[in-house]
């Protein structure tokens, strides 16, 4: 956790060649209180599924690969982001608004607390596609509106967060990760309608995978 935050801050300031990035300040408090503050409760309430959270290596080459383009979209859209700023691309264009930029730094945060309540719900939220021996089907909380409601909070988080640092021109670059969540998506559930009972029915029942009423 730290160390992403870390990361994601050095791409911005040092692409943006200054630190007088407060959309930026404001992006990274958000994330970094959200984020902290949901450590320790699940560190206090479910270790076990943060130590799944931290077992990140994919067995499988196209998951592998998966996580290799995700990284290298994420990171390659913090650095875009930053030479907007350095340059002014946006604003040549006509700046965010400020409403927007607020609009969006919330939205981003309401995203990261659909992922930490994903999280709260399903114990087996893994970083990684598979299937334990003790592992159920979860269809209460946000599993009764869509089947993958994790990737729904990251793809919003995705879209909102170039707006939310002011950025236009890195807005088609964090779209891109949304055909990889839903590649990703699909083949998981392959994978838990093969290996989890009962997962098929629970797919017949709800019918959206990402979002209520469009897919």
């Amino acid at each position: 956790m730290a160390t992403s935050l870390a990361v994601i801050a050095l791409l911005l300031f040092v692409a943006a060649g200054s630190f007088r990035f407060w959309e930026a300040w404001l992006f990274l408090g958000m994330m970094g209180t959200s984020w902290t503050l949901f450590f320790f409760s699940f560190l206090k309430r479910n270790p076990q599924l943060l130590a799944r959270r931290l077992q990140r290596e994919e067995t499988e080459s196209t998951q592998k690969l998966f996580q290799k383009l995700f990284s290298a979209l994420l990171f390659s859209g913090f650095v875009l982001i930053g030479l907007d700023f350095r340059f002014g691309w946006s604003r040549s264009m006509g700046a965010v608004p400020t409403v927007l930029i607020w609009t969006a730094q919330f939205v981003t945060l309401g995203a990261y607390c659909l992922v930490f309540w994903v999280m709260k719900t399903n114990t087996f939220a893994a970083s990684t596609i598979r299937v334990e021996s003790e592992q159920e089907v979860i269809s209460v909380g946000p599993y009764r509106l869509v089947r993958h409601p994790m990737y729904s909070g990251m793809a919003i988080a995705a879209l909102a967060s170039p707006l939310a640092l002011g950025s236009y021109v890195a807005a088609p670059l964090f779209a891109l990760i949304i055909p990889l969540l839903v590649y990703r998506l699909v083949h998981e559930e392959r994978t838990l309608c093969r290996d989890l009972r009962g997962y098929s029915e629970y797919c017949e029942r709800t019918s959206f995978r990402l979002l209520p009423w469009v897919w």
